[in-house]
């Protein structure tokens, strides 16, 4: 039996009613919402103007019997529309300003009102439809948590909601076998996103995270959310890659070798040997450092670490290198934590370490060279080795 492939077209208000209700949903390798308020003013002005729009990708994803429809391609125009027809867009500026009031506030830590907190740098539209299943129960809820970080928009999209229609293409695959179903919704939106731009590696790479979804937490684990490098979420499979490469042969020399000009081809190869998809030997096996796959441990031992120093922004990759390079060799490989007593100790090395490279003007100005990542790598190792136990 053939893959299938079914085409038509809902209005604007069925596809509103289809993200309320949850009747579609995204899978765990899509991006975030990425659109810029002109973006969703754009694709508004063409749906009234009858203009091309291009169609939303589905697929039919069946579980234990359970079928589930995700967005494939078409999440940027969805949430565009369900945005203008709530009134609402999430404010980056707005959310910005508020971390940045955190994390002048002093350490203290005092008690949280137990509501789920929007990250607006990785907002997508099941923050919204969280909240209500209709319009006036999302702006409520948004109204009774105070919120700030939302603003308001009017693009008057009520008038066309039944006479303007956006169409489709629903996707169902042959295969009942669940790992199957993965690897072709990943390569449809690998292939889809091929030709675009505006895809950043990490958001392309997600897909294969779905070949295996035991695995997504360890490839992005929760603690990257709360570090930032250059106002973007670090990139923990970069540091994964690099120490399972490092971990296999004891050689800071060899990490990367060849692919200094495609590091993201270096990375997808570690992705696809970790979820066993296409074995290479530049790696360890991750059956050799997790049992089972069972990994969460060592990573919440890795966030109490992370926490210990008081990790959250790193300007630059030099300082994020020297920060997280032996600590997650440490953690992950030799299962050691931070001597709470040397804390501070280790953290003043780090920083002088840290100053003496940025001092160095060709360091500074190409800090990604291989040279000098692996220079990095083994400062970083060296420095850790003396503070852990």
């Amino acid at each position: 039996m053939e893959n299938k492939v079914y085409y038509g077209e809902y209005s604007l208000k069925h596809w509103i009613d289809l993200l309320l209700s949850g009747n579609v949903s995204l899978p765990d390798y899509q991006r975030y919402f990425v659109w810029s308020e002109k973006d969703v003013k754009i694709l508004i002005d063409n749906l009234k103007e009858k203009k091309f729009v291009p169609p939303v990708t589905i697929g039919a994803f069946k579980v234990d019997g359970t079928n589930k429809n995700l967005i494939i391609d078409g999440q940027q125009r969805l949430t565009s529309i369900l945005l203008a027809y709530i009134g609402l867009y999430p404010d980056q500026k707005a959310y910005k300003k508020e971390l940045e009031k955190l994390a002048s506030d002093n350490d203290d830590e005092e008690e949280q009102d137990d509501i789920e907190q929007d990250n607006i740098f990785e907002w997508t539209f099941q923050f919204l439809t969280k909240k209500g299943k209709n319009k006036q129960e999302i702006l409520s809820a948004i109204q009774q948590e105070l919120r700030n970080d939302y603003k308001d928009i009017s693009f008057n999209i009520d008038s066309i909601l039944d006479s303007r229609f956006l169409g489709f293409s629903y996707l169902v695959p042959s295969i009942q076998d669940k790992n199957k179903q993965q690897e072709y919704y990943s390569s449809v939106f690998r292939n889809i996103n091929i030709q675009r731009r505006g895809l950043l590696p990490e958001e392309s790479r997600r897909s294969f995270y779905f070949l295996d979804n035991s695995l997504a937490k360890l490839f992005e684990p929760d603690l990257c959310k709360e570090i930032r490098l250059n106002n973007r979420k670090l990139d923990f499979v970069r540091y994964l890659s690099l120490l399972f490469q490092y971990c296999k042969d004891n050689r800071t020399d060899n990490v990367a070798k060849n692919y200094g000009r495609s590091m993201e081809e270096y990375y997808e190869i570690f992705i696809y040997s970790t979820v066993g998809k296409d074995s290479s030997s530049m790696f360890k096996k991750i059956s050799d450092v997790f049992i089972d796959n069972k990994y969460q441990e060592t990573i919440d031992i890795l966030k109490e670490n992370i926490d210990l120093l008081k990790i959250k922004t790193l300007p630059s990759i030099i300082d994020a290198d020297m920060y997280l390079l032996g600590l997650v060799y440490e953690v992950v490989f030799n299962k050691k934590r931070i001597d709470i007593a040397k804390k501070d100790s280790l953290k003043n090395e780090l920083d002088s370490k840290i100053e003496e490279l940025k001092a160095n003007p060709s360091h500074a100005k190409t800090p990604s060279l291989l040279k000098y990542l692996r220079y990095r790598l083994a400062l970083s190792l060296e420095i850790y080795g003396r503070y852990m136990i």
